[in-house]
């Protein structure tokens, strides 16, 4: 999920971000870009919701809105923003038009947040450029940790691929990356190692995993929850 948007805090020049939809999901989209520097708009239907933002100080502007009026969002200056994320999802009906009219006043960029499959398609076709699936993710998250303890983190990149960041298994230490070649044999790509508190990007072939290393990995889930799996504690990797 988070992936979805990290791109933007650099390329986004402009630093502004709209929020429509302020449950969890949006609270927490609009309170991450505001902290690190953003001009943030957030909108909501609801008026508790409105006043719990507002005196939470999640953003620069918070309104109380309808998204499935045009003329209220265009009223509210929502095609001035670089990047708008639809974070109503819960609401198929209201996030679909919210997504259609965000994209009709000509908005660059729309993430939609979705809770299935058929969702995200529906979403995808009537305007959004990227679909994410947060509570998806987070039981993903929650049971690879459950099931594999030397899982530290995972991180969406779409309904297929994640990274995820993991305690190096011992079988994997004092092995150069090209003898262990992780990609060929399980389809992920090392992208960073951890040694202590420091990290080392885009590591070499030569470079080795050290025991009680920290490995961040990218790949398709089927391989990389395989790899968790294998990588819990004690257990070796044939």
């Amino acid at each position: 999920m988070a992936t979805a948007f990290s791109s933007w805090f650099n390329r986004n020049q402009n630093k502004q971000v709209a929020v429509i939809g302020l449950g969890r999901f949006g609270t927490s989209v609009a309170r991450t870009f505001y902290q690190v520097g953003y001009e943030v708009l957030a909108v909501d239907a609801d008026e508790d919701r409105v006043n719990c933002a507002s005196s939470n100080n999640i953003a620069t502007q918070i309104v109380q809105l309808d998204a499935t009026d045009p003329i209220a969002l265009k009223q509210a200056g929502i095609e001035a923003f670089g990047l708008v994320v639809i974070a109503i999802g819960n609401y198929f009906a209201e996030s679909v038009l919210a997504t259609l009219n965000v994209k009709g006043l000509g908005c660059h960029r729309i993430i939609a947040k979705a809770v299935s499959t058929i969702h995200g398609e529906v979403l995808s076709k009537v305007g959004a450029d990227q679909v994410v699936y947060p509570e998806a993710e987070m039981g993903r998250t929650l049971a690879l940790r459950l099931t594999a303890t030397g899982l530290l983190e995972s991180l969406e990149l779409d309904t297929e691929h994640s990274i995820v960041e993991m305690v190096a298994p011992h079988s994997l230490a004092d092995k150069p990356l090209q003898e262990l070649n992780l990609r060929a044999r399980y389809g992920v790509s090392v992208l960073a190692i951890q040694h202590d508190s420091q990290f080392n990007v885009n590591p070499l072939p030569s470079d080795t995993i050290q025991d009680g290393d920290v490995v961040v990995l990218i790949g398709a889930n089927r391989d990389l929850d395989k790899l968790a799996q294998m990588a819990a504690p004690n257990e070796a990797i044939a």
